[in-house]
C-alpha cells in the first residue's frame, strides 16, 4: 500500500498570503492570526517584514480601505479612529489617513452626519427628549459634538 503524503505544515508567509487574498489586514491583526496558528514570533515577524517589503501588506492601505468601508456604513471619525487603534495601527498613521481623506474631499464628516441622521429621522425632534435621542444616535455612530450640532441644524432647515 503506498504511503500517504505527509501533511506539510504551512509557513507563516503562506498563511498570511491566504488571509490577505480575502481582504486587507493590519500587521497587528495578521500577527495575532498567525500566532493563533502556532507560528513562532520570530517567523511571524520575519514573514510580515518580507510581505511589507514586497508591498503585499500595508498598514496605510489597510487604514484607507477600512476608512472607506466605515464611511459607507455611516460611521463617524471618533468610531473609525477607535476601531483602527483597536486593530493595532499607530495613532500618527490614523491621524494622517483621516486628514488625507478630508483634504482630498473623500469624506466630509459634517455632511455624512447629516445624511446618516436624515436616513433615520425626518426632523430634529420637537421635544428636548427627542432631540437628545437624535444626539445619542449620532454620538453612538462616532460623530463629535460639532458634527452632531451641524446635522441637527441642517435637518431642521430641510423641514
Amino acid at each position: 500500500m503506498p504511503a500517504l503524503p505527509e501533511a506539510r505544515a504551512s509557513s507563516p508567509r503562506d498563511d498570511a498570503i491566504r488571509l490577505l487574498a480575502r481582504r486587507e489586514y493590519s500587521r497587528a491583526e495578521l500577527a495575532q492570526r498567525l500566532a493563533a496558528r502556532a507560528h513562532s514570533p520570530e517567523a511571524i515577524d520575519a514573514s510580515l517584514d518580507e510581505l511589507a517589503g514586497e508591498g503585499l501588506q500595508s498598514d496605510a492601505r489597510f487604514a484607507e480601505s477600512f476608512l472607506r468601508s466605515r464611511v459607507m456604513r455611516g460611521q463617524g471619525p471618533l468610531k473609525v479612529r477607535a476601531e483602527l487603534e483597536r486593530r493595532g495601527l499607530q495613532r500618527s498613521l490614523i491621524a494622517t489617513t483621516l486628514a488625507e481623506a478630508e483634504q482630498a474631499g473623500e469624506v466630509d464628516w459634517f455632511e455624512l452626519a447629516t445624511e446618516v441622521l436624515a436616513r433615520r429621522f425626518t426632523h430634529s425632534g420637537d421635544s428636548p427628549r427627542e432631540r437628545a435621542r437624535r444626539e445619542r444616535f449620532l454620538a453612538s455612530r462616532g460623530f463629535d459634538f460639532e458634527q452632531i450640532r451641524h446635522a441637527l441644524e441642517r435637518l431642521d432647515s430641510v423641514d
